[in-house]
């Protein structure tokens, strides 16, 4: 029972891992270069490009929610500006 529980205790230490499969070459070519040139292994590399890739399109859409809040805050009324589809349509009409 006592080993049971050392066994737990280290798997609850333990982060997960990651395994892919058919990675283009290009992408590991590009992957190692990168982590040559920082000082890091490839599985260093591979965390800090998939956080900045993943904070990049987190923050986008943060960043969009907010300036969609503003834009509602601005309370303007819609009915006094053309309808933006009829100007798309007639513009190609042309």
């Amino acid at each position: 029972m006592h080993a049971k529980k050392v066994y737990n205790a280290c798997m609850e230490d333990t982060m997960p891992t990651l395994q892919v499969r058919d990675l283009p070459q290009d992408i590991y070519t590009q992957l190692s270069y990168l982590a040559d040139k920082e000082h890091r292994s490839l599985a260093q590399e591979t965390v800090v490009l998939l956080r900045e890739g993943m904070d990049t399109r987190i923050g986008n859409k943060e960043r969009r929610k907010k300036i969609l809040e503003k834009i509602k805050l601005l309370d303007i009324d819609g009915s006094k500006y053309p309808d933006p589809v009829s100007m798309i349509r007639e513009d190609r009409e042309r």
